[in-house]
């Protein structure tokens, strides 16, 4: 029994959205992750595609299944369908109707002119949770400009956050605002169901990556507002209100750590043991306001003893003396982290074309239900004949004549 079955007692439950139907128009990483969220919580999660495929399936050569999509697409059926045909747009109204949840991050007004907008999949199902995420909302000066992840970082300060103060604006390392984007909507989504148990009608939810990116830039827009434009935009690896000293990122004989003392109390350990009690009883540093103001002191300070030492050694001892501090792992790393593997969120399982791979776990786990298994991402359309025959009752000439037309 992994760590993931800790807790969970008595007859295995349901995973919480069993039974939940959805119709994912997701492409690249913010809609594709909020039904990678729902597929793992148990929902029915039908990905519908283009004829040529989304657009992650066009970053590697033709018949080569990107890694980026067989992480994010598991747990899913795949269905290609032509909405620019009028049947393919009759199928999808038809399985709208029997469906829960359609989520989609199309830019605002694409699925209106397909003729699959909200308002027409309302009348045919009013039961329909219409879940869309786009950069900047379907409403605002914004709303219609293009948007990518890095645009998004670049217009919510993200980027003029990032990096240090004498080097130019970096986007974040990683896809940010796609994935803020798609766990916000998979909360909308997740409450929308609710209030419809309530009320018995759907309703649209619409999430702005720019609008879930915000609060991230909580401690940068309170070191704005408590000291004007004196404080710098970007703060490196430094707290980004610059009020936690040490916080910050450190050499060792072989890596680096990432330390900070977030109460007084941890100053003091970090003093004894660096073997520096002189520090420790300096009164000009005891407080946190204090070393602040000093942070580029205190940081030297830290560095001559930690540049010294393994960087295993270092973890070591902060941890015995409960100093927050943590190894800063490479992504192969991560891929080998025992504590991930544990818990299960990084597992292996075997591809149809690519052989074993590594999948993701379920971020979200339960008492009393096991996490759903991975099953690989679907190939382009390859569950197409299976969902109409299972949720239109489509015979198999229908289907036929469908793959015949183009339409799927």
């Amino acid at each position: 029994m992994s760590t993931a079955d800790v807790g969970r007692t008595g007859p295995q439950a349901k995973a919480p959205l069993d039974g939940v139907v959805v119709l994912e128009l997701g492409q690249i990483y913010c809609g594709p992750y909020c039904g990678f969220l729902l597929a793992r919580l148990g929902a029915k999660v039908i990905k519908i595609e283009p004829p040529t495929g989304e657009l992650t399936r066009h970053r590697t050569p033709p018949g080569v299944e990107p890694i980026a999509l067989t992480l994010l697409n598991t747990n899913k059926s795949g269905v290609r369908l032509n909405l620019k045909t009028d049947e393919g747009k009759e199928v999808l109204r038809s399985l709208a109707e029997r469906a829960d949840v359609i989520i989609e991050n199309y830019a605002p007004g694409v699925m209106d002119r397909l003729g699959v907008g909200y308002e027409t999949l309302k009348a045919v199902n009013p039961r329909l949770i219409y879940a869309s995420a786009t950069g900047f909302g379907q409403s605002g000066p914004y709303s219609q400009l293009g948007a990518m992840d890095l645009t998004v970082q670049a217009m919510t300060g993200v980027m003029a956050s990032n990096g240090f103060p004498d080097t130019p604006p970096v986007k974040a390392g990683v896809a940010v605002a796609d994935f803020a984007g798609g766990t916000h909507l998979a909360l909308a989504v997740v409450a929308a169901l609710y209030q419809r148990d309530l009320t018995g009608e759907g309703q649209r939810a619409d999430v702005s990556m720019q609008d879930a990116l915000l609060p991230y830039l909580t401690s940068n827009i309170s070191g704005y507002l408590t000291n004007g434009e004196s404080h710098p935009q970007r703060t490196g690896n430094q707290h980004g209100s610059l009020s936690v000293s040490p916080y910050n990122v450190y050499p060792t004989s072989n890596g680096f750590v990432a330390i900070l003392c977030a109460a007084d109390r941890h100053w003091q350990r970090l003093c004894d043991v660096m073997g520096r009690p002189d520090l420790g009883a300096d009164p000009s540093l005891a407080a946190m306001t204090s070393r602040a103001a000093r942070s580029a002191e205190v940081d030297e300070l830290v560095c001559a003893w930690t540049i010294e030492l393994p960087r295993a050694t270092v973890v070591t001892q902060l941890m015995e003396a409960g100093i927050p501090v943590a190894p800063v792992l490479t992504v192969p790393e991560v891929l080998e982290d025992k504590h991930l593997i544990e818990r299960e969120m990084i597992q292996t399982m075997e591809h149809p074309t690519l052989g074993p791979i590594r999948a993701f776990g379920s971020p979200v786990q339960f008492s009393a239900s096991r996490p759903v298994p991975p099953t690989p991402s679907p190939l382009l359309g390859e569950h197409s004949g299976e969902v109409l025959r299972e949720v239109l009752g489509f015979d198999d000439s229908q289907i036929e004549q469908l793959r015949t037309n183009g339409v799927i």
